[in-house]
């Protein structure tokens, strides 16, 4: 049963880190960027063994906690599509503290894996190992994004596996992470809800 709990929180430590990583402690100026075409939605299927938890946007699995496989979805939104007047807009620059950068488009393995290694390794108080086999650039419904897959082990527990979506539009970067332990038998519809992903 802990392992299983363990396991589920992770997917929330996913989010975390694009929280921090998408929001920039004491910068002067935000943009959004303008080459992005704007979205404001994405969709995808839930696999049918998968059912909503306690958590809004979590998904977990129905044989839980035999099963540990979990869906999570995440929207971050940067509210630059807000009309200000000329001083709000000046009001909102003095105020650093609560601005915004989208760094997300310069986004790289190496940076992506110090950052969560670190996360998961604080939170877990030991080295869970946390390693990115593949960080590829993809491209859904004309959205740029990326496809990132990693694991991590804590102790002597099952080792932990994530897909992660990540697809950007102009004001929005959309977040579907996919997680299984290793035992679990969920890849096969994992492939499937992420060929039904769709950004409009």
């Amino acid at each position: 049963m802990l392992r299983i709990k363990k396991s589920l929180l992770i997917s929330i430590l996913t989010v975390t880190f694009m929280a921090a990583f998408l929001s920039e402690a004491n910068a002067v100026s935000a943009h959004a960027e303008e080459e992005l075409k704007i979205a404001k939605q994405c969709t995808f299927v839930i696999p049918s063994e998968f059912t909503p938890s306690s958590e809004r946007n979590l998904f977990i699995d129905k044989s839980y906690p035999m099963e540990s496989g979990s869906i999570k979805y995440s929207v971050y939104y940067n509210g630059m599509d807000v009309i200000m007047t000329n001083r709000e807009r000046e009001e909102a620059e003095k105020k650093a503290e609560e601005k915004i950068i989208d760094n997300s488009g310069e986004l790289t393995k190496k940076e992506y894996e110090e950052l969560l290694s670190a996360n998961y390794n604080k939170e877990y108080g030991t080295d869970v190992g946390f390693k990115v086999s593949d960080f590829d650039t993809i491209e859904i419904d004309g959205f740029p994004g990326y496809k990132i897959e990693a694991s991590f082990k804590v102790g002597d527990e099952e080792p932990i596996y994530q897909t992660v979506y990540m697809i950007r539009s102009r004001y929005r970067t959309f977040t579907i992470t996919y997680q299984r332990a290793e035992d679990d038998e969920c890849s096969e519809s994992f492939e499937k809800s992420a060929k039904t992903i769709h950004v409009m």
